[in-house]
């Protein structure tokens, strides 16, 4: 919520919406009367010595007054402002759909950017358990070396664990800072900590239903928006066509002129004018023609636009279905190599206090331990991030499709 009401390009997108109304409104206009009205007043002196002399009973100063309201309307008889307006109106509304999709990939963006957090955070928490362990280890193999019950070199390796652990620690806690303002810029905020909720392992990970209509992309931000672009191109044809038509215009003015300001509005002072205009194109050497077959490729281009935002959009929700299925199944193996090698590891250390292995046993059994609790961290990542991608590819989930 944070996000969509501070991004910076939601911001954008919504600005974008209002130039698009705008543009909408200019245009509609253009379909009704324009009305507008003048007040002016001007004072001049002529000259006195000119070719014609002004007579000695004429004041070379004279005054000016006007005011008068004007109106002008074009007929639109050919369909060519009605045509214009219906491409603003389906610009508008593409321009709404860009908003959506700018929402919409922002919040899928926001929640795969928290999934990383939290990964992050669990991987911090595996490295930091990890230390603890062999920090442990290696007191005790402190005590036994200085007993005479292990070598120098066992030493030398439980310390050589132990600083890999701890090499791992500030690498992911950089990650995280930078994890964190990542998605400070996403919320529009200035760099800084991120609060937390769930940890990765208590997500839960829905599942879709067994079958999904192909109605449901049909509220895709990006396939809205190409059918908009093409109805706005259809209608550019329009307007391009109309220009082969002639335009009538009308106008008319009624006001009153005088050159007393007291007078300006008497009947004497009154002024009018009306009066219209038929413009036609005689001879335009194909102009008009390169208007119309620019505009239908255009309308050609914003139509294999939208047969390819329809062919993606089927693509990229088999290939999110897919991902969600695969993923969950390596989840699912990632946790039975983690219990594994946790039940591999501890045994390791009891056949060595036993005498019954060496520790380089012990070293690959929790090596590949602390490996395989980082995978599995990275899996459910990959399978919550795989949950964001069929909610977003889907146009917004498929809580509406569902039966």
């Amino acid at each position: 919520a944070e996000a969509l009401a501070s991004n910076r390009d939601m911001k954008i997108a919504a600005a974008r919406v209002d130039e698009a109304a705008g543009l909408l409104g200019t245009t509609r206009a253009q379909l009704f009367p324009q009305l507008g009205a003048s007040l002016g007043g001007s004072r001049a002196q002529s000259s006195e010595r000119g070719i014609t002399p002004l007579p000695a009973t004429v004041n070379p100063i004279n005054n000016q007054y006007s005011a008068a309201l004007n109106v002008s309307w074009e007929i639109d008889l050919f369909g060519r402002l009605r045509r214009a307006t219906e491409a603003s109106q389906a610009q508008l509304l593409a321009t709404e759909e860009a908003r959506r999709g700018v929402a919409l990939s922002l919040a899928t963006t926001v929640a795969n950017s928290y999934i990383s957090l939290r990964d992050l955070d669990r991987q911090l928490e595996v490295s930091r358990q990890t230390l603890v362990t062999r920090e442990e280890s290696l007191r005790i193999f402190d005590l036994r070396f200085k007993g005479g019950f292990v070598s120098e070199m066992e030493l030398s390796q439980a310390r050589s664990e132990v600083e890999t652990a701890r090499i791992a620690i500030p690498t992911i806690e950089q990650s995280i800072a930078q994890q964190e303002n990542a998605i400070s810029a996403l919320l529009g905020r200035l760099p800084g900590p991120i609060a937390r909720g769930k940890a990765v392992a208590e997500m839960g990970l829905p599942l879709p239903p067994v079958s999904l209509p192909s109605s449901v992309l049909e509220r895709r931000p990006d396939i809205r928006q190409a059918e908009q672009t093409l109805v706005a191109s259809n209608a550019q044809i329009g307007v391009a066509k109309a220009a082969y038509f002639p335009t009538v215009s009308l106008t008319g003015l009624l006001g009153s002129s005088s050159v007393a300001f007291s007078d300006l509005f008497s009947g004497p002072a009154r002024v009018w004018s009306y009066g219209g205009t038929l413009a036609a194109p005689i001879f335009t050497a194909g102009a008009i023609a390169g208007q119309v077959q620019a505009a239908e490729a255009r309308q050609q281009q914003a139509l294999e636009q939208y047969r390819k935002a329809i062919e993606t959009a089927f693509r990229e929700v088999d290939d999110a279905l897919i991902g969600g299925l695969k993923s969950r199944e390596v989840l699912d193996a990632r946790i039975r190599q983690v219990a594994a090698l946790t039940s591999y590891a501890r045994n390791a250390r009891l056949r060595y206090d036993a005498g019954y292995s060496d520790y380089l046993t012990i070293m690959d059994a929790e090596r590949n331990l602390f490996q395989a609790q980082i995978n599995e961290s990275q899996a459910r990542a990959q399978a919550l991030t795989a949950v964001t991608t069929l909610f977003k590819v889907l146009g917004g989930g498929w809580a509406a499709a569902t039966p």
